[in-house]
């Protein structure tokens, strides 16, 4: 990884799929291939994939959350130890009422360790779905003192 030069995130504008096809290997391919761990490693391979990026600000991390087709993230309240974003969009509603189970823990993988680049300081992300206004709430704490 230390010699792997980071991608641009501009290179989210040269690729453009339809959603469908990855929320079926997301949702069905990878939860039947990961097993029990998939929540888990989901986690994990947001936080990775977040190392491939230069990411140097949130509005860089907002962008690439579009780009992706999660949905648009909002920075809606900053403490000191705590970060509180919230994920809305037409995607999201779709994933919240699709017959299949979803999760959003590769997003939290991701926002965990984007903020962490950006900020140098160690921190988890946990995630909240509210169904009723189909709204998911990242929470971000900063670990290290």
């Amino acid at each position: 990884m230390a010699n792997q030069k980071l991608l641009s995130i501009s290179l989210l504008d040269k690729l453009n799929t339809p959603g469908a096809g990855y929320d079926v290997l997301r949702y069905i391919g990878l939860h039947d291939l990961l097993g029990e761990e998939a929540s888990e490693l989901l986690y994990f391979m947001g936080k990775n994939l977040a190392r491939h990026f230069e990411l140097n600000s949130i509005d860089d991390v907002t962008y690439f959350f579009e780009k992706m087709g999660w949905g648009k993230l909002e920075l809606v309240k900053e403490k000191k130890k705590l970060l509180t974003f919230t994920l809305l969009a037409d995607s999201v509603v779709h994933r919240l009422k699709a017959p299949i189970e979803t999760e959003f823990r590769l997003e939290a993988g991701f926002l965990s360790e984007s903020i962490q680049l950006i900020h140098d300081i160690e921190c988890e992300c946990i995630e909240e779905i509210n169904p009723k206004i189909h709204q998911v709430q990242f929470k971000i704490m900063y670990t290290a003192k």
